[in-house]
């Protein structure tokens, strides 16, 4: 409902909801979590405060209620893609024949989505599937397998019962995927740029105001609960009312100390090495056309469906001894953020590559260029918006993840996302929220960084592309 709103707004409202989109889209997994407490916790702000309410909001709809909300920008920007890669003719047409916008909506655009309705459901599934973040905070007595294989690692030790627990979760996961692949059989055409114009539709009917009053609902939401991380951070209750304060701020410094230092190097690595290698697979899959490269696009493609908790115990698993011994190494966790990120890089570099002209490498190569010149001077400087978007998401994404490397991290050596983790489970939720607002000014200032080097161009358009292909 929001990315067909977003679709048939005006220019300026489009601009400020893609705005809320985005920078909702860079966050730590916990944010939601934090915020639902703050706002509709015992003594939250709206449930208690201005409601006067005093329920229990710990249990499974509170955790199905945020899981919802943290996945819909992401959802939300690539069912855009899909629908800015429709033919306008195709509306002008309807309206033409006397459509009106109830007709246009529910018969051409709703069915326009078909296949991303499909990669949002997958991403949704996956995500909660493998969420025990969320349960933790807000779950109350409700339990899922993610948390009990997390309990198991790290309050018993048993090894061997989380790996079951493991097994167990990825079983849905893969039969899941299976069925929906098998029911979107339907491939995507690539991105027209003269789609992306605005469509003059008008914006009345029953249809269009119900999708319009949702839209505007949810972004309302995802607003507040953003903008609660912020009150949480610099305010604190004193003698029962909200004052603004620096104490969560000078408390947080004591947690963070070299974490953050080390979480902006493991996500610049990250973001460095797994954009070259998912160029590199790219390239050689479908410019250089190697049959082999088509068994590692395959096994990069993997940790897409795999949990991260799963993912995170196979490392622990297999380099607890020798040959090849690296726990509690700095090594072992860029290793598993690096290929726990690399299908997404490994679809850039796919989705780049075929936007290649042929024709010009061929030039190269009849000029006497190499592999290394072929690479240097023919593809990067044509794939810059790509490779942008594969940095981005890698170095966001290691900020912000914890379930793949959970059981990893040695407690001298955690990353931000722990140490937050580990800070809200222990009720200092305002030294949460300054963690969580100084991860998500970080992954912000990387963004402007990489969009400033490799100039203008929209994120949103590519992210939804890479996801579309």
């Amino acid at each position: 409902m929001l990315a067909v709103f977003t679709y048939l707004t005006s220019k300026k409202y489009r601009k400020i909801i893609n705005f809320i989109l985005l920078l909702t889209l860079i966050s730590p997994p916990f944010v939601t979590s934090l915020s639902y407490i703050t706002l509709f916790g015992r003594r939250g702000f709206i449930t208690h405060n201005l409601l006067n309410l005093s329920t229990n909001p710990y249990n499974m709809w509170g955790v199905i209620f945020m899981q919802t909300l943290s996945f819909i920008s992401l959802n939300c920007l690539i069912l855009l893609g899909y629908l800015k890669n429709m033919e306008k003719d195709v509306i002008n047409s309807a309206r033409s024949l006397g459509a009106d916008t109830n007709s246009i909506i529910l018969d051409i655009l709703v069915p326009q989505l078909k296949n991303g309705i499909f990669t949002v459901f997958l991403l949704s599934f996956f995500k909660s599937m493998s969420d025990f973040a969320t349960p933790s905070i807000i779950g109350g007595k409700f339990n899922v397998l993610a948390l009990e294989s997390y309990f198991e690692v790290i309050a018993n030790g048993n090894l061997s019962k989380a790996s079951v627990l493991n097994v167990l979760l990825l079983v849905p996961i893969i039969i899941v995927f299976l069925i929906v692949n098998f029911l979107n059989k339907e491939k995507s055409s690539t991105a027209n740029p003269n789609s992306l114009s605005e469509i003059h539709v008008q914006r009345r009917g029953f249809v269009y105001q119900l999708f319009k009053f949702i839209g505007i609902l949810i972004l309302l939401l995802l607003v507040s609960l953003y903008f609660s991380i912020i009150l949480s951070a610099f305010t604190t209750m004193k003698k029962g009312t909200l004052v603004f304060s620096l104490d969560n701020l000078s408390r947080a410094k004591n947690y963070i100390n070299d974490a953050m230092l080390r979480s902006i190097g493991y996500s610049l690595i990250s973001a460095l090495v797994g954009t070259l290698i998912g160029m590199l697979i790219g390239y050689y899959l479908i410019i250089k056309k190697s049959k082999f490269m088509k068994v590692i696009d395959l096994i990069s493609n993997m940790p897409y469906i795999i949990p991260g908790t799963f993912f995170g115990l196979g490392y622990l698993l297999y380099f607890k001894s020798p040959p090849i011994m690296i726990i509690g190494t700095s090594t072992i966790v860029v290793l598993n953020v690096l290929f726990k990120q690399l299908p997404f890089s490994s679809r850039v570099g796919n989705t780049a590559m075929k936007s290649i002209d042929t024709d010009m490498i061929n030039s190269l190569r009849d000029l006497g260029a190499n592999t290394f010149y072929e690479i240097k001077d023919g593809i990067i400087p044509n794939i810059k918006p790509s490779l942008r978007i594969s940095m981005i998401n890698s170095f966001t994404t290691t900020m912000t993840t914890v379930g793949s490397i959970i059981f990893l991290v040695y407690p001298g050596k955690k990353l931000l996302t722990l140490v937050m983790f580990d800070v809200i489970n222990s009720g200092r939720y305002g030294e949460g929220s300054v963690i969580a607002l100084l991860i998500m000014v970080i992954c912000l200032i990387f963004n402007v960084l990489v969009n400033w080097i490799f100039g203008n161009g929209s994120l949103k358009e590519r992210l939804a592309h890479v996801f579309r292909n």
